[in-house]
């Protein structure tokens, strides 16, 4: 029989990686501890581990934790041994307990007396906050101001003469024990410590300059750590977390400004400042606020609106229903307004617009002109290149449908607007052909035909004899039914597109027995070329590029035509760079996709795909 491989417990692959994390960090390299199994019996449940005076680090065999909390735990040990916290020399003798033998060495060790230890941990969470490795166990809570700069053994003097407050108490059990001074002799670890922090510094500036990879890597960071949360524990967004790609980048970071977080629903990638300074709790609020913002296509709802604004007003909606669900915590600086609740984006903005105060936070990405380029979150292109080609649609749909199936059978609350906005995915878009079919269909009328002995049908050979009336349509009506196009020939227009756009247009004119359109052709001047066929429109086009493009006085020009009936539609083919249109009738703009106007449009914007 072949041998059975043996088993890794997985706890104890946490521990082990956050250990090698630590002793990686170039804070704790020079220290040289070692770890190991405690071996006490009578270690009480909710501790974790103590640190030997010989620096032998002992945890809890029995304890079950993730990675990143072991990884503080350990951080935390070895500063104390760092700051001198097991040096008897560096504590006074009232803080020291009694004298004991160490069953591993042959030296004699003591137990920290309370208040000293209460200090000692408090300094060294202070310290830690900063070197932002692994997270905390616990909140941890903060000294007040008039103490908030005192060492160890200030505040420790300053809590024996009162007493420790409630929220800094300690363990029973010390986790570090202070030995003799053989002991200190023979590992100094504050000088350790000191080349340690030299060493730390100096890898802090080849990161910031891009000389070498972030500290934590091959380490769980709170935004991994926080988006595996969403694939294994809520449904509603797990699908959508598990297609997300999440680009970590400093340096990229800093390019683009993005103070917090960035998401590009065309590349399905949430870009994260790894210098943000989040907890796991405000790192899921975060992932979950840019995953709805891709998912529910904010992006492409944008429109004849200002698009910070409009980002801004999503943000308030969004913010409102990860907090009614209560997904993680929300940080500090994001915009939220309870008095908002059950409103839609759209609404939001017209009140923005109105009063430029309700803008004054922010997006997760920053202030407009102060924390991004433009501040805004939801980015109209992606900043790494595209990999994957997939119906982002589809794609978007199926993930928040399939969640919110998953979601209401068994995690309960979803707030009314998100799934209403949910639902409204479940009818896909019409495609852009088929609402400019419409579009025809309500504004150029069709033909009606009748029958006429002027135009004799053919005769039955059964009855010869008989006329017969053939179909005609009547001369009048043949000059009131036609549209107008004004169309863009400058060179920035995709001609592959275009010919896509005015075959289109061609063939809905012909179902509707509209045999001629009047066209005008825009560049930088109007050319008049009078009614065409419209099967022969687009081979008349000529795209010239010959500059800017100008567009209001072939608009004018169609509008004051005496042989242009006064009702008759105007459909504007642009690619958006134009001026600024007043169209005083019925109108409607064919843009490719991703196409913004300069203006307010008053008709209805179709976009090409």
């Amino acid at each position: 029989m072949r041998p059975q491989k043996k088993r890794l417990d997985p706890w104890r692959k946490k521990v082990e990686d956050a250990w090698e994390a630590v002793n990686r960090h170039p804070l704790f390299a020079p220290l040289g501890v070692y770890l190991t199994v405690a071996d006490d019996d009578d270690l009480p449940g909710d501790f974790w581990a103590y640190i030997q005076p010989d620096g032998g680090v002992h945890h809890h065999p029995k304890r079950h934790a993730e990675s990143p909390e072991w990884a503080w735990v350990f951080a935390h040990l070895l500063l104390h041994a760092g700051f001198g916290h097991l040096d008897p020399r560096t504590a006074p003798p009232a803080e020291l307990g009694p004298l004991m033998r160490d069953r591993w060495r042959l030296h004699v060790q003591r137990t920290p007396g309370y208040a000293y230890q209460a200090a000692c941990c408090a300094v060294v969470d202070r310290f830690l906050v900063g070197v932002k490795i692994g997270r905390p166990p616990r909140p941890l809570p903060q000294l007040p101001e008039e103490i908030a700069t005192l060492d160890e053994l200030a505040l420790a003097a300053r809590w024996r003469a009162s007493s420790v407050p409630t929220a800094f108490h300690v363990s029973k059990l010390s986790d570090f024990l202070v030995g003799g001074e053989k002991a200190a002799d023979d590992a100094n670890f504050q000088a350790q410590l000191a080349t340690g922090i030299s060493s730390a510094a100096l890898t802090a500036i080849e990161v910031a300059g891009g000389a070498r990879p972030g500290l934590s890597d091959g380490m769980p960071t709170p935004w991994k750590v926080a988006l595996g949360w969403f694939v294994s524990s809520y449904p509603l967004l797990g699908a959508l977390a598990a297609g997300m790609t999440l680009v970590a980048d400093t340096d990229l970071a800093r390019a683009w400004e993005i103070s917090i977080a960035a998401v590009s629903a065309q590349a399905a990638e949430i870009y994260v400042n790894p210098l943000a300074g989040l907890t796991e709790e405000e790192w899921r609020f975060v992932l979950a606020h840019e995953m709805l913002h891709a998912a529910l296509r904010h992006g492409d709802r944008v429109g004849w609106r200002n698009p910070f604004l409009f980002n801004i007003a999503t943000d308030y909606v969004v913010n409102g229903w990860l907090v009614e669900m209560g997904v993680g915590v929300m940080p500090e600086g994001l915009l939220y307004d309870a008095s908002l609740k059950g409103m839609s984006a759209e609404a939001i903005y017209d009140l923005i617009v109105r009063d430029r105060r309700m803008c004054r936070q922010g997006t997760p990405r920053g202030r407009d002109g102060q924390g991004g380029r433009d501040g805004r979150d939801v980015l109209d292109h992606p900043l790494t290149p595209i990999r994957d080609y997939v119906d982002l649609d589809d794609y978007y749909r199926n993930c928040l449908l399939a969640g919110l199936a998953y979601h209401e059978g068994d995690r309960g609350f979803v707030p009314a607007g998100l799934i209403e906005a949910v639902r409204a995915l479940e009818q896909p878009p019409l495609s852009w052909d088929a609402e400019l079919a419409r579009w025809f269909e309500e504004h150029v009328p069709t033909v009606e035909r009748r029958r006429s002995y002027a135009r004799a049908s053919r005769r039955q050979s059964a009855t010869p004899d008989i006329p017969r009336p053939g179909w005609v349509r009547p001369e009048e009506l043949v000059r009131q039914v036609t549209f107008g196009v004004v169309l863009d020939t400058s060179g920035s227009m995709d001609t592959r597109l275009l010919g896509k756009a005015l075959g289109a247009i061609a063939s809905y004119a012909m179902a509707r027995d509209v045999p001629r359109a009047r066209v005008i052709f825009c560049d930088a001047a109007p050319y008049d070329a009078g009614y065409l066929p419209v099967e022969e429109i687009a081979g008349r086009v000529r795209v010239r590029g010959r500059g800017g493009t100008v567009l209001q006085p072939g608009i004018s020009m169609l509008e004051r035509a005496a042989d242009f009936p006064s009702d008759g539609p105007i459909l504007v083919i642009t690619d958006g760079a134009c001026d600024v249109l007043r169209i005083r009738r019925e109108h409607a703009f064919l843009v490719p996709a991703g196409a913004i106007l300069p203006f307010r449009p008053r008709g209805p914007v179709f976009h090409m795909k």
